[in-house]
């Protein structure tokens, strides 16, 4: 009598630590993706930026000159 619904039971309680496993990682790959697209950004601005000071850098001598 007690054997199905122990049965029963434990089935529903597993079904909730899957479901609740798969919620999990479903929250830690969306944080991860937005972690990467952050980084992704992050570069893209540090790369900008060291182009920008390496123009500078090659448009000083040039100045110099010109201004000579």
């Amino acid at each position: 009598m007690f054997k199905p619904f122990f049965i029963a039971l434990t089935v529903l309680v597993l079904m909730g630590c899957g479901a609740e496993t798969a919620t999990t990682a479903a929250t830690v790959g969306a944080a991860k993706k937005l972690e990467l697209e952050q980084g992704q950004k992050t570069l893209e601005q540090v790369q900008q930026k060291v182009g920008e000071s390496m123009q500078q850098m090659q448009q000083s001598p040039q100045r110099a000159a010109a201004d000579q």
